[in-house]
């Protein structure tokens, strides 16, 4: 037989399911608030996260400066690989047109021929956005390379006294810094350089910086370059000054403003420590090699060769004689006697 309850302790039994049922959906309340506290915890740090990705990127576009759509970084790549392929090219040339191999350098240091440089970064700066616009490419190639050489031979006579290279003999040239043939192989060369050739650099400046793990390891990388280029380009025009005031004074030319360079010569050379670190690192040997085409203008208009006042070879390796001359003309050809 069934224990019968009285109503007091059925009572207390239903009050007791009724709190536990009230207790289970506490905890069932509690938990859910949990959870959705917990979404909102995730999803604010998610926010938070993507918020700070999205600065940092913009702090990084911010840091990368261009010019004309170009980032710095790229455009100091691009002087580096075109001048170390300009001096491949110019010794190539020496060699098949002199029969001599001498040093085609901008720079005392460094493989670098800074014309083909400075002429390629500008002209990929200025026609980039033209790709495939030939007419605009070749226009725009003879008036930019005509223009930055024109430039960098004024510049050259300029603050240093020199000309790097002299176009008088040959016809439609403007002051013999620039003419008509070179002009075209300008125009020509800015069709090669943007349509064809550039896109194959872009693709290797992409794999080098692929190597680099962050943009602090790149931009600390072209730092260091642009640093050492800097201190090449200073040492070079420290260099030239002193060679040439030497030049001048010790072979008495003519020069236009003489005295003002014989008092540099006796203030420089009077200088026993600055004396003797110019002969030891920058002596007439070190200057004649690496710049043998070296000439400055005296007063009455006529071009002095640095080579033909030393008794110093100016070529590191005769490796032909193209027009078969005996060895005493190509020497003095060479020399320019």
């Amino acid at each position: 037989m069934k224990e019968k309850r009285n109503p007091e302790e059925k009572n207390n039994i239903g009050k007791s399911k009724k709190m536990n049922v009230e207790k289970n959906s506490n905890k069932e309340k509690i938990n859910s608030e949990n959870v959705t506290i917990n979404e909102k915890v995730n999803e604010e740090n998610i926010a938070k996260k993507d918020e700070t990705k999205m600065q940092d990127e913009n702090i990084k576009k911010k840091k990368v400066r261009t010019i004309n759509g170009i980032s710095l970084w790229r455009i100091l790549a691009y002087f580096i690989i075109y001048s170390i392929a300009g001096y491949i090219i110019e010794t190539l040339y020496g060699i098949v047109t002199k029969g001599v191999w001498e040093s085609r350098q901008s720079f005392l240091y460094g493989p670098f021929c800074g014309i083909y440089g400075l002429g390629a970064v500008i002209m990929i700066i200025c026609l980039h956005k033209f790709p495939r616009k030939f007419n605009a490419l070749f226009i725009g190639g003879f008036i930019v390379g005509s223009v930055v050489e024109y430039v960098v031979s004024l510049v050259g006579e300029l603050l240093l006294g020199v000309r790097w290279w002299d176009y008088s003999g040959m016809p439609l040239n403007i002051n013999g810094r620039i003419c008509v043939y070179y002009s075209i192989f300008w125009g020509f060369l800015g069709i090669y350089l943007i349509a064809s050739l550039n896109p194959k650099v872009d693709k290797i400046i992409d794999w080098i910086k692929s190597k680099f793990k962050t943009y602090k390891a790149l931009k600390t990388f072209v730092m260091t370059v642009f640093i050492l280029l800097m201190i090449d380009c200073v040492s070079t025009a420290f260099a030239l000054e002193f060679f040439l005031v030497r030049m001048i004074a010790k072979n008495d030319i003519d020069v236009a403003n003489k005295e003002q360079v014989q008092e540099q010569y006796d203030e420089i050379y009077e200088n026993e420590k600055l004396s003797n670190f110019i002969y030891k690192f920058w002596g007439d040997k070190k200057m004649i090699r690496t710049f043998p085409n070296l000439k400055i203008t005296d007063k009455n208009g006529n071009i002095v060769y640095m080579d033909s006042l030393l008794d110093i070879q100016p070529y590191y390796l005769k490796v032909h004689d193209k027009n078969n001359k005996n060895s005493g003309d190509v020497e003095e050809e060479i020399m320019g006697e």
